[in-house]
């Protein structure tokens, strides 16, 4: 309501865009909050989207100088928990749990508070104290039966601090009651339940591919037997005999050729000897 009618249209049409891609494609939301930040940099609303874009993008550093700009136009506190993510994100798990002790934690709603304590577990955890983050998960919250938004998720952590923790059993049981709180997919619980238990899922439309991969082989095995007509064995020695006599009529040929051609030979050198011969008599009566 600040900005002018036509500019609050233009960057209201890019925070959609922003909400609509920053779970499907991250890097085009971002580009998308930039516009946004570029129009309307004073809006919080605006540093808001703009620092929730840099988060899933993982530009942890740039996200909260967003987050601290819209939180100083609102004085809210409900951006404390993803504020303190982002420092585990920048490497700093010590300033991250400093944050989860700090007074504005107590303002935030019961959503929050979850959020917060899923973020400090995952700072003891980033500092390799696994029971720490067990102890810092068990709540109210995660022993309630009752499903609330982030029961799923808080369930699922739980079970996989256990698991990191080498406690299978348990973890096996939190990643089955995940599962029964995940109505909406958020978290990947069913598949860690199944490859704790050994279920290997195969793709359908894989297997469907290499069947019909297979049964084109075979076809085309058939047809190339199709094209070589079977012979029997007496039409295969008849065409051998054949051949065979074929062979021997060559040599024959070859061997009358050689004969025809060893006579006129020596009929020429008949005939030179007679001419020395008749040379030498003609010599003597010369003489």
């Amino acid at each position: 309501m600040s900005l002018p009618k036509g500019l609050a249209e233009d960057v209201s049409k890019n925070l959609v865009m922003v909400a609509r891609l920053i779970d499907e494609d991250p890097e085009a939301a971002y580009a998308y909050s930039k516009i946004a930040l570029r129009l309307a940099s004073r809006v919080a609303a605006v540093r808001e989207a703009a620092g929730f874009a840099a988060y899933a993008n993982q530009k942890y550093s740039e996200a909260l100088a967003e987050f601290r700009a819209a939180r100083r136009m609102t004085g809210s506190v409900d951006l404390w928990p993803v504020m303190a993510d982002c420092e585990r994100g920048l490497g700093r798990p010590e300033k991250a749990l400093e944050m989860a002790g700090a007074a504005e934690v107590h303002k935030l709603d019961k959503a929050g508070q979850v959020e917060m304590r899923l973020v400090a577990a995952g700072a003891r955890r980033d500092m390799d104290q696994l029971d720490a983050a067990i102890v810092t998960l068990q709540s109210p919250e995660l022993a309630s039966n009752t499903v609330q938004p982030w029961t799923a998720r808080l369930r699922y952590a739980y079970a996989d601090a256990l698991l990191a923790a080498g406690r299978e059993g348990e973890a096996r049981e939190w990643f089955a009651k995940a599962v029964e709180s995940d109505k909406d997919g958020s978290t990947d619980a069913s598949d860690r339940l199944a490859e704790m238990d050994g279920v290997e899922f195969v793709d359908a439309f894989v297997e469907d591919e290499d069947e019909d991969d297979s049964d084109t082989e075979i076809d085309a095995e058939t047809e190339v037997d199709d094209e070589v007509e079977p012979q029997d064995d007496v039409s295969v020695v008849d065409e051998l005999d054949d051949e065979d006599d074929d062979i021997e009529d060559e040599d024959e040929d070859d061997d009358e050729a050689a004969a025809e051609t060893e006579t006129e030979e020596d009929v020429v050198k008949k005939d030179v000897v007679k001419e020395d011969v008749l040379l030498e008599e003609e010599d003597d009566d010369k003489n």
